[in-house]
């Protein structure tokens, strides 16, 4: 791209230097990270991150679509046929229109393409970096060497790097090396300069991707001077030139106006006797581009980039346009709740060990400051109640060694900042879950960067996964004078799952054995699910956390040889924590916009079924004064996934809770929506999300915590991972889907009106037994670019209508023209034909006694002027039509000429201004001479206006009573149900049909969630 104007050494062996010498010479620090006006500063100097070449918007595919198509086709052998009977003016004027059309259709596709080219680069994977010491996204283009980078399993990695931190890196490196199984990386230094590629371990590099584990590194290179970009064998996918189903029924449309206009050709000369003469070659002409919508893919097109322009400005980034279509027909939305629902900024805020009771932590956000007071057993967690206080480092040995799993089973990172400008305020890095114990750890003053200073040395980690819901990781404890250096296993994780790890428990400071009696355990158990219960039932979402002294076996390698399900047993259960996130104030306003549209909402979470419930309550994906219990609305991913297909067909309504939920449920959830016929959206931000974001019919993901694998399998990525901008996002695709079919009955009834003025007028011939056509082919084409694509382009980009989300979502399979729209485009296009040919024939019979004079159809004469003025006439009449028909469009059966609904026109200034101009353009085209003999065919008008008066009062009656009558007759199209109406159909579901559901109580455990 030639971008870059200062370049680092191509050949620089960074996995020869040490981390300290790296850092020297990108002038970078692995804490601070760079600032954000050096990154800008090396942006200008090396350019983007970015391969040349590598896709983009081709202006001559562009300008090829506009002439490579068979309306241009159409118009093109008019003109040819114009010139060839020597009608010069005719012909230039087609031919004009045909360059006019074409540069028009190229301007604002090439735009929309690029805007569109934009927003899809918006939503390529993206990289999290350390900026100003803070940890933010940015995409991948703006990465510099330098930057601090962070990634984990599933990322793309943007740049190449030199690793300076590594825990259980993998990548797969098979893009660059060929070679299939994934690599392992680690920090040692490499002194061989010319190392191969996939044996430089210290280093990742761009485009590949994390299999497994976590890693820092300090980018080296970027865009061509990586080692992907040396190679030029990677190209951005994308495909911008993807067809959706609407431009393909849109050039199935065109194919079918092309047959069409071959048809009429043909009635045309049928009519002469199929004898060719200029006259009837000159009415061919007409005809044929009377039919053709040629305004149509411009309308589309400029629709469509308006649409993703929009939905951009709601925080929806657009992947694939064939979900701005699918969006209007969404019945069903499946949701996460942690960051979408709720607003992601956990606090912990209650705890509880066995022996000691509840615990109640004070205090908000990242700022470690607040009071932790044990309140005991007998409140059950209430509060209110104040309790003991336990002083910072106090507590028993039982409490501190909880506090010690939640600060070292923690990836996560608090500290205060370094940066002059903020200087000693808290920030925080990693997954909110993990910050929010790790702030409760600093209130307790067993900081994981203290514990690490005293000696706690990380051996081994094992990941959460979404299969087994729970982390683990391996220490080894300082050598004192007491100890050795003892291992040992922290856990934290689902209560379920981490109970099933568990063969003792701690309490009054001792271990108690729960192998032997079964009795014993399933008291233990029901005594833990009872506790859980009372934290998730006021909304919190409930760890459990759990240690072991690990016993080291010689000779075993510790980093490698360890097998998760051996480390993760005889496990000593320590207590629970209460973590409070909050819905966020949008969400609930957001679900019940969804019942008003006649869209269900399911919460598909990780977390514990009380909780879920309680957040679901909170937000209206249930009713507040439901049970939970034997809910059939709510279960757990355990019981979801013992059902067989025969067995969820048959329940009267899928559950709007899935608790516990792993990526199978999502799937499975997804088909048995299909299997209903319903059109569904999932929301999904891990790797193994993948399968169920393809699955559904919209797959969107999350663009702040999703990983990239995530967002690449996506249709849509929400810039805000908020719920309210999904159900936006269906609104805006509703919008415009609706407004799509507004301009397209707009423009094609001024097609059939049209036609039928010059298929009646096939009937009407001159002394010479030539047919006289009411309308020229020009005013025509005038009729069609001029006055018609203006107006139809203003109904594009209409505002939603108040009925927008009161609407049930459309049926996937109707297309543009339902049986409505089709009816709509045929009686209002016969009764604009009808009214202008009519004011046609009373000029010519009623005031010139029916004279059509001889070669009217190729010049003025005198014994022509009374059929030039009744063309004006019925041109006139046509333009006020068309124009006043736009107004009928903007609403299906609504009334478009009340004093409210013609003041609303001030919020689309396109389409009043096209009504405007378009009605004064009349005046030039008919008024000057010669302009209007020669080109247009008609001459200026007088008396005739009173003609067009009448028809347009006509016309506007004709509409209102025509929509009156359709209200009368056809179905409503707003829903009769509401919130509120949805809420009373679920209570009495649940109350129905509660006895007869699974269990939820019984086997709420069974299943595990992070």
């Amino acid at each position: 791209m030639g971008k870059k104007t200062i370049e680092l050494e191509p050949e620089t062996p960074f996995h020869t230097f040490t981390v300290d010498r790296v850092v020297e010479e990108l002038k970078t620090s692995i804490l601070e990270g760079l600032s954000s006006e050096e990154a800008a500063t090396r942006l200008k100097t090396y350019g983007p991150n970015e391969l040349e070449g590598n896709g983009g918007v081709k202006w001559y595919k562009v300008l090829l679509r506009q002439v490579a198509n068979a309306l241009v086709l159409v118009l093109t052998i008019a003109a040819v046929l114009a010139f060839a009977t020597k009608d010069f003016a005719e012909g230039g004027v087609i031919l004009f229109v045909i360059i006019m059309n074409a540069a028009i259709g190229f301007w604002q596709e090439f735009n929309a393409e690029q805007t569109m080219e934009a927003l899809r680069n918006m939503s390529s994977p993206t990289s999290q970096v350390i900026r100003d010491e803070k940890r933010v996204t940015i995409p991948n283009n703006q990465a510099v060497p330098g930057d601090i980078l962070i990634f984990e399993d599933g990322d793309v990695i943007g740049a190449d790097c030199r690793l300076f931190e590594v825990f259980n890196l993998e990548t797969d490196e098979a893009l660059l090396t060929g070679e299939s199984l994934p690599v392992q990386k680690n920090l040692d230094q490499i002194e061989n300069v010319n190392q191969d590629l996939g044996d430089r371990l210290n280093m990742v590099f761009a485009s590949t991707t994390v299999v497994k584990g976590r890693a820092k590194g300090i980018v080296t290179n970027t865009g061509m001077k990586t080692q992907i970009g040396k190679i030029a064998t990677s190209l951005m996918n994308v495909d911008s030139n993807e067809q959706t189903p609407l431009q393909r029924r849109l050039n199935r449309m065109a194919y079918f106006v092309f047959l069409a206009a071959i048809i009429l050709v043909i009635i045309v000369f049928g009519v002469h006797g199929f004898k060719y003469s200029n006259e009837a070659a000159i009415y061919a002409i007409s005809v044929s581009i009377a039919i053709i919508p040629e305004g149509l893919v411009a309308v589309v097109t400029l629709t469509m980039a308006f649409g993703v322009s929009r939905m951009a400005s709601v925080k929806a980034i657009v992947r694939r346009l064939s979900s701005l279509e699918s969006l209007g027909a969404v019945t069903n939305i499946c949701s996460d709740k942690t960051g979408t629902l709720t607003q992601s900024k956990m606090v912990a805020v209650r705890m509880w060990l066995p022996g000691e009771g509840f615990f109640r932590i004070n205090g908000t956000g990242f700022v470690p400051e607040g009071e932790i007071r044990c309140q005991g057993e007998a409140i059950n967690g209430d509060s209110t109640s104040e309790g003991e206080l336990v002083v910072t480092g106090g507590g028993s040995h039982h409490y501190l060694r909880t506090l010690e799993t939640a600060s070292l089973c923690n990836m996560a990172e608090l500290r205060r900042t370094l940066h002059p400008e903020t200087h000693g305020e808290w920030i925080a890095i990693g997954d909110p879950t993990e910050i929010a114990l790790q702030v409760l750890a600093h209130k307790a003053g067993l900081a994981k960067p203290e514990l690490v200073a005293q000696g706690y040395k990380l051996v081994a980690e094992f990941p959460f996964d979404s299969s087994v819901k729970r982390m683990s990781v391996l220490y080894q404890a300082p050598v004192t004078e007491h100890s050795v250096g003892n291992h040992y296993i922290f856990m934290k994780g689902a209560t379920e799952r981490v109970l099933g790890c568990c063969t003792a428990y701690c309490e009054g400071g001792k271990e108690h054995s729960l192998v032997g009696e079964k009795g014993d355990r399933r008291a233990f158990e029901n005594r833990i699910l009872e506790k859980m219960n009372v934290l998730a039932e006021r909304g919190l979402r409930v760890l459990t956390l759990a240690y072991r002294k690990f016993e080291v076996v010689p000779g075993v390698d510790l980093v490698h040889g360890l097998e998760r399900e051996e480390v993760e047993s005889n496990m000593v259960f320590l207590g629970l924590v209460g973590i409070y996130d909050p819905p966020r104030e949008e969400s609930r306003p957001a679900v019940l916009q969804c019942y008003e549209a006649g869209i269900a909402v399911h919460m598909l979470t990780g977390d514990h079924p009380s909780t879920a419930a309680a957040i679901a309550k909170e937000v209206a994906i249930i009713p507040e004064d439901v049970p939970i219990e034997n809910n059939p609305l709510i279960m757990t991913a355990a019981q979801f996934d013992a059902m067989t297909d025969e067995q969820v067909d048959e329940l009267v309504e899928l559950p709007r809770v899935v608790a516990r939920c792993s990526p199978n449920t999502k799937v499975k959830m997804i088909a048995a929506l299909h299997r209903r016929k319903l059109f569904a959206t999932m929301t999904g931000d891990g790797v193994n999300d993948s399968p169920s974001l393809k699955a559904a019919n919209v797959g969107i993901a999350m663009g702040q915590s999703g990983s990239d694998v995530a967002k690449q399998a996506a249709d849509i990525v929400l810039t805000d991972d908020n719920f309210a901008t999904i159900v936006k996002a269906v609104a805006e695709g509703r919008r415009m889907f609706a407004n799509i079919q507004k301009f397209v009955q707009h423009l094609m009834s001024a097609n059939v009106a049209e036609i039928v003025v010059l298929i009646i007028g096939l009937a009407f011939k001159d002394k010479t037994g030539n047919a006289v056509y009411p309308m020229s082919a020009v005013e025509i084409l005038f009729l069609n670019m001029i006055t018609s694509s203006p107006p139809a382009m203003g109904l594009g980009v209409e505002p939603a209508s108040e009925s927008n989300m009161r609407e049930p979502p459309r049926s996937a399979k109707q297309g543009l023209f339902s049986f409505e729209v089709t009816l709509d485009t045929f009686v209002y296009g016969l009764a604009m034909g009808i009214l202008s040919f009519a004011s046609f024939t009373i000029v010519i019979f009623g005031f010139n006694d029916g004279n059509l004079g001889t070669g009217c159809n190729s010049q003025w004469s005198v014994d022509c002027e009374g059929v030039y003025r009744a063309r004006a006439t019925s041109y006139v009449c046509m333009t006020f039509l068309i124009l006043a028909h736009a107004v009928n469009c903007r609403a299906l059966r609504e009334s478009g000429w009340t004093i409210k609904n013609l003041k609303s026109m001030e919020n689309n200034k396109m389409l009043w201004m096209s009504i405007v101009i378009g009605a004064l353009l009349v005046f030039p085209v008919v008024y000057i001479p010669g302009f209007n003999h020669n080109v247009f065919k008609h001459s200026a008008m007088t008396y005739e206006w009173g003609l067009v008066l009448a028809s347009l009062a006509i016309f506007i009656g004709f509409a209102e009573t025509y929509k009156k009558i359709k209200i009368r007759l056809m179905k409503p199209l707003g829903l009769e149900a509401n919130s509120q109406v949805e809420m009373e159909r679920m209570r009495t579901i649940m109350t129905s049909h509660g006895d007869s559901a699974i269990d939820s109580h019984e086997n709420n455990g069974k299943d595990g969630g992070r």
